[in-house]
């Protein structure tokens, strides 16, 4: 390591934050509401202008609600209120979302939002907050040191106990540790455009449409006859150049959808990755720069976003004195597997959607045409489509609370909303729950919530239930065992 020069201006905090798209600066909202001293840092001028990521699912709403900016997000937002399955030009209806999450979530649909709105509402608010971000500022040196991490941030020596890198698939951070990104990269070429004057796709859905030898998604964006299209893309005029030309004739051959211009068009490569570690040290990863998969299902952002909001209050409790540094070894324990997980379905499921083997080009011609008009039919008044509604809109992530214990339906997934117990979540604190008729609640020394019986859900009367800041739940006991089970399930003291 390179000693100061004299005179060399210094600095020094709590986190470093490299990178400021959607996971940077959701880290940096949470960091700065609850106390955490940070240092922004990105290389770009300012925040985002290009659409890039545009869905928005519940949990991640729930996560905005927890914020305060869940009502800035929904208004900026359009709702797409369904699904519109179909197969080349052909539709074969609409599967309403709303009922599938309506007793599940206070936002059964799916917001759509690009990015670059996101990031705009999120860096308004970082700065409420008292944060800013140090646009332009790109990290030329990172080393870890005894106290944490020393890095060179345009010029600007800076001391941190830890850094997170959120800076992407490239990300700076991943590789001056040296964590492998390990997977593998679609052979196709993608084209995505902002569209204007869309003609042919079902209004305020989302419509997904497998074809012979392609595919199309489509959606709904704010502003009348706008649409994000996604598909395949090739030389198909044989000019030797792919361009939004070779997309627009095979959008309107295959699909029979067409368009007036273009705000936004781009061609880019589909990745399938998740890096080694998330936790290196110091050094932790999120977002793109710990996972890339393909837009299938709209997860990639929601992910990342997620990741920050889970980092940040095992940071907060580490920071503050009120956990062992250990607590932080959850981080990876909790959102890599989720990350395995996702980008091994969007994998598989892509794969089928777009493979050019014989075999499946037949089984799509065969299988999407007899299932889907079935799915419009049933899936509305189906506890499937329910569950399915809950792995898309990522509420159903699950993560492991204790070595060995056994698969719960409440313990290690999401607080089950009951309609009125998510604002008890705004305390940003542990804290106990209790549904129905109970026995006294010992003292347990933290906050209890209790609330009416709650049947539509699995949790139980008679039972107390340990709720995390970040709104997962950490343990379940009767009351006579609460104080131990809940002693086990709180993070190791400092």
């Amino acid at each position: 390591m390179t000693a100061p020069a004299p005179g060399e201006p210094r600095s020094s905090c709590d986190v470093l934050v490299v990178g400021a798209g959607p996971t940077g600066l959701m880290l940096a909202n949470w960091l700065a509401k609850l106390g955490v001293r940070a240092v922004v840092a990105d290389g770009k001028a300012g925040p985002t202008r290009e659409s890039r990521a545009l869905v928005v699912q519940a949990r991640s709403l729930e996560v905005y609600d927890q914020l305060g900016i869940g009502d800035k997000v929904i208004a900026a937002a359009y709702r797409a209120n369904a699904l519109a399955p179909g197969f080349g030009d052909r539709v074969f209806g609409r599967i309403p979302l709303g009922p599938l999450g309506e007793s599940l979530t206070p936002y059964p649909y799916i917001q759509v939002l690009e990015q670059s709105r996101n990031e705009e509402i999120l860096y308004e608010n970082l700065r409420a907050l008292g944060g800013t971000v140090r646009w332009g500022a790109a990290v030329t040196s990172l080393e870890p040191t005894p106290a944490g991490v020393e890095a060179v941030l345009d010029g600007e020596r800076i001391t941190a106990r830890y850094c997170v890198g959120a800076d992407g698939a490239n990300s700076i951070v991943r590789r001056a540790r040296g964590i492998a990104f390990e997977g593998i990269t679609n052979p196709h070429l993608f084209y995505v455009i902002d569209a204007t004057a869309v003609g042919g796709l079902v209004d305020a859905a989302i419509n997904v449409r497998p074809g012979r030898d392609d595919f199309l998604l489509g959606f709904p964006m704010v502003g009348r006859g706008n649409w994000r299209l996604i598909g395949l893309v090739r030389d198909d005029d044989g000019d030797g150049k792919v361009g939004e030309e070779d997309a627009r004739a095979r959008i309107r051959r295959d699909f029979a959808v067409t368009y007036a211009d273009s705000r936004w068009f781009a061609t880019y490569r589909v990745h399938h990755r998740v890096a080694a570690a998330f936790r290196d040290g110091p050094f932790f990863l999120a977002g793109d720069a710990a996972h890339v998969h393909s837009p299938v299902g709209g997860q990639g952002m929601n992910t990342g976003l997620q990741d920050a909001h889970n980092l940040a209050f095992k940071l907060a409790d580490v920071i503050h004195g009120r956990a062992a540094d250990a607590w932080l070894d959850r981080y990876q324990a909790e959102r890599r597997p989720v990350a395995r997980t996702l980008v091994a379905t969007t994998d598989r499921i892509f794969g089928f959607i777009t493979s050019q083997r014989t075999s499946l080009r037949v089984l799509r011609r065969a299988i999407v045409p007899l299932l889907a008009p079935v799915g419009v039919r049933t899936l509305p008044r189906s506890t499937g489509g329910s569950r399915l509604f809950g792995y898309v809109s990522q509420i159903r992530i699950r993560y492991p609370m204790l070595p060995d214990e056994p698969r719960d339906p409440v313990v290690g997934r999401r607080l089950p909303w009951t309609g009125t117990n998510h604002a008890a979540l705004r305390s940003l604190e542990w804290q106990v729950h209790a549904y129905g008729k109970t026995a006294a609640v010992p003292d347990l020394e933290l906050p209890v919530h209790v609330f009416g019986a709650a049947p539509q859900t699995a949790l139980q009367p008679g039972m107390l239930y340990l709720v995390r800041p970040d709104g997962f739940v950490a343990a379940a006991a009767p009351p006579a065992e609460a104080a131990e089970a809940f002693r086990r399930a709180m993070p190791p003291p400092a």
